[in-house]
């Protein structure tokens, strides 16, 4: 259970303790005397809520609300007043005071002002306290509580310590293999160098090899005057994250197959050797043991991308992270719309939990963007999922186009 954090900024000592008293046993309690103790207070960005008087000594309430708002918009301040002052309030709470009560405090009043108040950030608390575990600015990584995604972030912390062992990301569409990808530069010792994405389905048979390995100036007719680097030669002491592994072209796997086994590489129209260390992260939806046996991809490249390959599971191998990561998409959408939606409805909740995510997690992230962006009131509700009545299957009716099919950079 989450325990919420509460400032009681009052200057009467008898306030205080019977606030502290009543509040105690469920929230995480702080006291300050005056304005200017609880502006300077160094944890203030961790509180949820504020309690404050409005006629406190020197700084009255309202300014030091001021304050507080510019500071923080989105922390709740209920303010404290003796006697029923409209002027007062009206000033208050145009000032972006969340609510008032009156002097003496009735507690069953104050229980039910700060249960308001508290729900109305109830699901911004929750999603912080989930990107505090599992992400960072650095650490790029899946958000979730499942075994499942436990299991495959124990296994990528393990294996991201090599700076060259390839990796070879295995998962279906929608999945974030790019994300696990990123994750995995981010734990490595060479996360301060370049992390370099490549579309392998994106360059036809005869690009691939001048994309990935560049050109000498003067290689082919259009080619630039001083020459152009490729992909490989840009994630030098880096990574190289090649999406789609399967599409890459018979002449691009015998290419690349070459740069595995010694580091080393010719630019198109050169003669001089290059030599880097690029660690190769790779990334299929196929499965690429029933096309090596078919003898469309070659078994050689094979073994040498799969030195350790990580299985990325479905969104319906993990329905324990349906809603944490619903809630996450709510946050995101809430920010990027400027809307204050602050929960999903019960009845939502078990609609998606049944759902059959054809798309993963790029198919609720779209189900939540477009949910965000209709809705109307404070709760997200059945009716703005936009989900069909039963669950999509993978032949869809006629008519019916899965936000699934919708594009999504970082969710391959």
């Amino acid at each position: 259970m989450i325990r919420y954090s509460i400032a009681i900024v009052d200057d009467e000592e008898t306030i205080r303790d019977s606030l502290d008293i009543i509040l105690s046993d469920e929230y995480d309690i702080h006291l300050f005397t005056d304005a200017e103790s609880f502006l300077s207070f160094e944890d203030r960005k961790k509180l949820d809520l504020v309690l404050m008087d409005i006629g406190l000594p020197m700084m009255s309430g309202i300014e030091a609300l001021d304050i507080i708002k510019k500071d923080n918009s989105d922390l709740p301040v209920i303010m404290i007043t003796a006697y029923e002052d409209i002027n007062m309030v009206i000033t208050s709470m145009k000032s972006g005071a969340f609510d008032f009560i009156l002097k003496p405090i009735n507690p069953d009043i104050l229980e039910l002002t700060i249960k308001k108040a508290i729900s109305s950030i109830s699901l911004v608390k929750e999603v912080k306290i989930l990107q505090e575990k599992y992400l960072n600015e650095n650490q790029p990584c899946f958000i979730g509580e499942s075994e499942n995604i436990e299991n495959v972030m124990d296994f990528i912390n393990m294996v991201s310590k090599s700076p060259d062992t390839p990796i070879l990301i295995a998962g279906e569409t929608g999945t974030g293999k790019e994300l696990i990808a990123r994750a995995i530069h981010a734990r490595s010792p060479v996360f301060r160098g370049p992390l370099v994405t490549v579309n392998c389905s994106a360059f036809p048979e005869e690009l691939i090899e001048s994309e990935l390995f560049g050109y000498e100036g003067g290689a082919f007719s259009g080619a630039k005057k001083g020459g152009k680097k490729g992909f490989i030669e840009e994630a030098d002491n880096g990574t190289l994250f090649l999406d789609e592994v399967a599409d890459l072209s018979p002449a691009g796997q015998a290419k690349l197959l070459r740069f595995l086994e010694n580091g080393e590489f010719y630019k198109v129209g050169g003669t001089k050797k290059y030599v880097v260390k690029t660690r190769i992260v790779s990334a299929t939806n196929k499965d690429l043991e029933s096309l090596v046996k078919k003898e469309e991809f070659r078994k050689d490249l094979y073994f040498r991308i799969c030195v350790v390959k990580a299985n990325i599971p479905s969104l319906n191998e993990r329905k324990e992270d349906i809603i944490p990561l619903a809630k996450h998409f709510l946050c995101e959408f809430n920010q990027k719309f400027g809307k204050k939606i602050i929960g999903i409805s019960d009845q939502a909740q078990a609609f998606l939990l049944s759902h059959a995510f054809t798309g993963n997690v790029r198919e609720l992230k779209n189900i939540m963007e477009r949910s965000v962006l209709i809705a109307k009131n404070d709760i997200l509700d059945i009716s703005e999922l936009g989900l069909h009545p039963e669950p999509f299957s993978e032949k869809k009716e006629a008519g019916m186009a899965s936000l699934s099919d919708l594009s999504d950079q970082g969710m391959d």
